[in-house]
């Protein structure tokens, strides 16, 4: 198994200052945001572990080390355009790939390795974490049929009213089949209100090809907190001390 991280933001909305460092760096309880996730998904080896930087990626790769693999992303296009850069790495690999981003520091390792075994012993093309948490109403929500079957994420500044009603929201991790992965990213594009290329675009595009879209849902939809503005390291921070209690 192998995970993808992409950690190439700037993190504007944190800190304006040029002095700021990359979104992934900023502190969370005495730590760069980045270092949670990492140990979040130590259940995979670290060199099976791809960090996408971008912003001052050196400032990364400076505090990391050599014991990640780092694949530039020198354009900020989107989600989807982060893991495209990790490409040329992943030729002929055709196990499971981890997709979780660098600021979301809550998601728990106990989580993401039952999807992962979820995923693997369902033989699914691609299976994302879900949640219901009404406190985060404009997070992606999840889209089925009328047969319950997943259809589409929709972000939240995309959604249609109706589809805002869905309390079923996607917590912002994914598994992936290697192969096929990196077989539709080609197939992106950018009609979204952001002009970017989503990551979260390649479960609908497998779906609709007839391949199996699995949903596993965490028990804690805190998991699936991130850091955006200043307000949330303190949310997060107080989460992080209610779960060490």
């Amino acid at each position: 198994m192998r995970v993808i991280i992409p950690s190439a933001g700037k993190g504007t909305r944190l800190n304006p200052s040029p002095d700021a460092p990359p979104k992934a760096m900023f502190p969370l309880a005495g730590r760069p945001l980045l270092e949670h996730v990492l140990e979040q998904t130590d259940f995979i080896a670290p060199e099976d572990t791809w960090i996408v930087v971008g912003y001052k990626g050196d400032v990364i790769t400076s505090y990391f080390g050599d014991r990640y693999h780092y694949a530039w992303q020198r354009e900020q296009l989107g989600t989807g355009h982060a893991v495209m850069q990790c490409a040329e790495d992943f030729a002929g690999y055709d196990g499971t790939v981890l997709v979780t981003f660098g600021d979301m520091p809550l998601f728990r390792r106990e989580s993401m390795a039952a999807m992962c075994e979820h995923h693997a012993a369902r033989k699914a093309a691609c299976t994302l974490l879900t949640a219901v948490n009404p406190a985060v109403p404009m997070w992606a929500h999840v889209v089925r049929d009328a047969d319950g079957r997943f259809r589409d994420i929709v972000e939240g500044k995309d959604c249609t009213p109706e589809q805002l009603k869905q309390p079923e929201l996607f917590a912002g991790v994914l598994a992936f089949d290697g192969q096929l992965l990196f077989e539709f990213l080609p197939r992106l594009d950018t009609r979204n209100v952001q002009h970017e290329f989503y990551l979260t675009e390649v479960p609908r595009l497998m779906a609709e090809a007839g391949l199996l879209v699995e949903t596993f849902p965490t028990d804690d939809p805190d998991d699936m907190r991130g850091v955006n503005a200043p307000d949330d390291i303190a949310v997060c921070e107080a989460i992080l001390r209610r779960r060490r209690r």
